[in-house]
């Protein structure tokens, strides 16, 4: 099989990582003078960023996984934190269930001008997606919502929310999960922001008796779960392909350190204890790599095998962040531990995207589930 990118995706990263390498301010991201550059989101928009995570019957040109591996590979390489991934996450759905004048609301996020969030994870759900324990009932011909939505990333700057909400069912059925479509400024909603690590912010959202329309509904209410595991796997493809380029900056960081660093006399890429440290580290990142290829050939696919492509390649590629952060650092010395160094930044983010999504340890564990079922 050919691996290589079409001519059109080739031009896509190539032209992506000149325009990071430009706009992305790694110093003001670690000191946390802002969550992300709006100067930055407008040229990701500008050159058609934005669209290629959508296909052509959604008002973009991409959409493909291989679209999302190119897109997220190069926003990982350069460290940049905006927020693309909600884009992924909560345009998709809207993309998939929303009525045509929620559908609407796409041109202007491709555009750059309005962004999103996914309000979805919520307290002890440790990363299983159906449980959801905050709930929609109806009121009229509307819905009233209410419940604590945690870690929303992007959710203060967000001029949308995508909430998730039980209409039906209980807490940890796969049945009666409903999705909504929330203004930032409705009433009854309270957000509190503050920064995560590894740059961008996160947000805890308090809906108490939050009134919509019943226009607000996305899709059918209490069929909302195939249409986020759709969504999640599209989303773990893009975090995963960007912990890939991540890993990709972090080894080369460590070679050119390892080439000019010297020690008694020669440089430290000379020590044949290092050498196959590196050897390691590289293979590893290779085996990443396929992983990612594999799924992101594999997002349309039935339910139960791309859900098992899903975990399969965010544990491998968990398991080799953690390689490689553990490695970057020790051969960098104290160097590594510093956040006036790039790596330092590359390895804050770099485990962040392991802990997103489900970490290593739970989809191993999903995993063996889905294989045994």
């Amino acid at each position: 099989m050919n691996f290589d990118l079409t001519d059109e995706r080739q031009m896509l990263s190539d032209g992506l990582r000149r325009l990071l390498a430009d706009k992305t301010d790694l110093k003001a991201i670690v000191e946390g003078d802002r969550a992300w550059s709006t100067e930055s989101w407008a040229a990701l928009a500008e050159m058609g960023v934005i669209g290629a995570l959508f296909t052509e019957e959604e008002g973009g040109f991409g959409g493909a996984g291989f679209d999302l591996m190119v897109v997220f590979e190069e926003m990982g390489r350069a460290g940049a934190p905006e927020p693309l991934l909600e884009v992924v996450l909560a345009g998709g759905l809207i993309a998939e269930l929303g009525s045509e004048a929620q559908r609407a609301h796409l041109e202007e996020v491709i555009g750059g001008g309005l962004q999103l969030a996914f309000a979805h994870g919520e307290a002890g759900a440790r990363y299983d997606l159906e449980h959801v324990a905050t709930e929609a009932r109806r009121s009229g011909d509307g819905w009233v919502l209410s419940g604590h939505k945690a870690v929303v990333t992007n959710g203060g700057d967000a001029d949308w929310l995508v909430v998730s909400a039980r209409t039906s069912g209980k807490v940890g059925e796969r049945d009666g999960i409903s999705l909504f479509l929330v203004p930032r400024d409705a009433d009854g909603l309270t957000l509190r922001d503050y920064p995560l690590a590894g740059g961008g912010r996160g947000a805890e959202i308090d809906l108490r008796d939050v009134s919509l329309p019943a226009e607000a509904l996305l899709g059918e209410a209490d069929h909302g779960l195939e249409a986020i595991e759709r969504q999640n796997a599209r989303a773990t493809c893009a975090l995963t392909a960007e912990a890939l380029g991540l890993m990709e900056r972090a080894k080369d960081l460590t070679i050119d350190y390892l080439s000019q660093r010297k020690q008694f006399g020669q440089p430290l890429a000379r020590f044949q204890a290092l050498q196959h440290r590196m050897s390691e580290m590289l293979i590893e990142i290779e085996q990443a790599r396929s992983a990612v290829i594999n799924l992101a050939g594999h997002l349309d696919a039935p339910r139960a095998e791309r859900e098992m492509h899903v975990s399969a390649t965010k544990q491998l590629v968990g398991q080799t962040a953690k390689l490689v952060v553990e490695e970057a650092i020790q051969m960098h010395g104290g160097i590594g531990m510093t956040m006036e160094y790039d790596l330092g930044h590359f390895a804050r983010r770099l485990t962040m995207t392991e802990h997103r999504l489900g970490d290593a340890l739970y989809h191993l564990g999903r995993f063996s589930r889905l294989r045994a079922a």
